[in-house]
C-alpha cells in the first residue's frame, strides 16, 4: 500500500481548515469514511475525526480495532505529525461529547450528508448545544487531485486500460451475462487490482437498454448488443470504463446508435476545458444526440468524479438549480471526471461509452486509452488506441 505522504496530508487539513474559515465555522466533525482515508490514510469501518479551524487541532476518535493500525501509520512517518488520538471508552458517541465538552466551540459543523437523524438528535441533546449541518467540505477540497492522486490514477487508468478488449472479448454468444460479468472481474483482479470499483454491469440485448442493469441468465445471441461497465479500486483510488460490442456484425440501426453516442462522447471531451462549466460538457453530449433524435433516450448526467469512491464531485449533468450543493461546479486542472454519454431504446438495446479523464491546465487528458470501436467480438482485435 502506498500511502499518502505526510505532507500531503498536512495540505489536506490545511485546505479543509480554509474551507471552514470560509464558512464561518470552528469545528468539523468528520464521520464519512472515506474521509478518514483522505485525511488520516486510516483504512477502517468505524471512527470519528475532528477538524478545527485553528491548527494543530486534529483529533480522531477510533476504537481498539483500530489503535495498532494507527500505531503503523505513525511508524512508518505517514501518519499527521499533529494527530491526537482518542480511544473510545463507551461508544462513539458518547465519546465523542466527551472530547467537544473539553473543547468546546462555536459553531461545530457536522457531515450533513454522512450523519443520520438518529445521531444527529442524540448528539444535539447530549451537548445541549445546536450543531451546524454541513454539506461538503471535505467534499470539495477532494476534488482537487493532488500529485499522489494523479499517479495513482493514471496507473489505476492504464491497468483498467490494457485489460478493456480482452473483457470485451468475454462477451461470446452462448454465454450468459453473469458468466461473462465472472469472467470481467477475474480479469480485473488479474490485472493486479485490489478488487472491482462495484459490480460489474454486463447488459445484452434488451437488457443493454436498462442503463445500470444487473447481470442475468440471459444468454447473448446474434444481433445483440452489449454494454459492459466495470472498474477497479488500485491503491484505495477507483477507475471506471464502459463500451459496447456486437454479437455478430451489427445492424443498421445498433451501429447509428454507437456513431451517436461516440461523436456525443467525442463532443463532450472537445468542449472540456479549465473554466467550463461541468453542465456545458453535458450540454455538448447532449446537442450531438439531439442531432441524431436521440436526446430523449439519454437520461443521466455525462459523467461523475472519480477518486477514493466512484462517485464524487464534479458532477457532469444539466444544470440544476436550488441549494448550494446542487451547484454547476467550473472545471480545474486536477479534477478527475468520466464523460460517459449513453442512448437506451426499449427491445433494440443501449449503447454507452465512457472513459476517465483528467483535467490539466492544457485540457483534458484521457486515463482509459482503448479502442472505442463497436467491435464483432467474433472479429479481429481493435489495435486502434484512441488517446482523444
Amino acid at each position: 500500500m502506498r500511502f499518502t505522504p505526510r505532507e500531503r496530508l498536512s495540505a489536506r487539513a490545511s485546505a479543509v481548515r480554509r474551507e471552514l474559515g470560509n464558512r464561518g465555522l470552528d469545528t468539523l466533525v468528520v464521520t464519512a469514511l472515506p474521509h478518514l482515508f483522505y485525511l488520516l490514510n486510516l483504512r477502517a469501518s468505524a471512527g470519528i475525526a475532528v477538524v478545527e479551524r485553528e491548527p494543530p487541532g486534529l483529533r480522531l476518535v477510533i476504537d481498539f480495532r483500530y489503535v495498532e493500525a494507527v500505531s503503523r501509520l505513525r511508524r512508518q512517518d505517514v501518519a499527521p505529525a499533529e494527530l491526537e488520538v482518542i480511544q473510545v471508552e463507551s461508544t462513539y458517541d458518547e465519546t465523542l461529547c466527551q472530547l467537544l465538552r473539553r473543547r468546546p466551540a462555536a459553531r461545530v459543523a457536522v457531515e450533513a450528508d454522512h450523519l443520520s437523524v438518529r445521531r444527529w438528535t442524540w448528539l444535539q441533546q447530549a451537548l445541549e448545544t445546536s450543531l451546524t449541518p454541513a454539506v461538503e467540505i471535505v467534499e470539495r477540497v477532494r476534488t482537487i487531485k493532488d500529485g499522489h492522486e494523479t499517479r495513482l490514477l493514471r496507473e489505476a487508468g492504464r491497468m483498467l486500460a490494457a485489460i478493456v478488449d480482452p473483457a470485451c472479448r468475454r462477451a461470446r454468444r452462448g454465454r450468459t451475462e453473469v458468466e461473462v460479468a465472472k469472467e470481467v472481474e477475474r480479469l480485473i483482479e488479474e490485472a493486479g487490482f485490489e478488487r472491482p470499483a462495484f459490480d460489474s454491469i454486463v447488459a445484452s440485448g434488451p437488457n443493454a437498454a436498462l442503463p445500470h442493469a444487473s447481470p442475468t441468465g440471459r444468454t447473448l445471441v446474434e444481433g445483440d448488443l452489449v454494454i459492459l461497465d466495470f472498474g477497479g479500486v488500485h491503491e484505495g483510488y477507483c477507475v471506471d470504463v464502459s463500451r459496447t460490442v456486437s454479437i455478430g456484425p451489427p445492424s443498421p440501426p445498433a451501429a447509428r446508435l454507437h456513431r451517436a453516442v461516440s461523436d456525443a462522447q467525442a463532443a463532450a471531451m472537445a468542449a472540456a476545458a479549465p473554466g467550463v462549466l461541468a453542465s456545458e460538457v453535458d450540454g455538448a453530449a447532449r446537442t450531438v444526440l439531439e442531432r441524431y433524435d436521440l436526446a430523449h433516450r439519454f437520461g443521466h448526467g455525462t459523467g461523475h468524479g472519480l477518486g477514493i469512491e466512484v462517485h464524487e464531485l464534479p458532477r457532469v449533468g444539466r444544470r440544476r438549480t436550488g441549494s448550494a450543493e446542487q451547484e454547476d461546479m467550473a472545471l480545474a486542472p486536477g479534477m478527475v471526471f468520466t464523460i460517459e454519454p449513453g442512448v437506451y431504446v426499449p427491445e433494440l438495446g443501449g449503447v454507452r461509452i465512457e472513459d476517465d479523464v483528467l483535467m490539466t491546465g492544457a485540457g483534458i487528458e484521457v486515463l482509459t486509452p482503448a479502442c472505442r470501436r463497436l467491435i464483432d467480438t467474433d472479429g479481429p482485435a481493435c489495435t486502434k488506441v484512441d488517446g482523444r
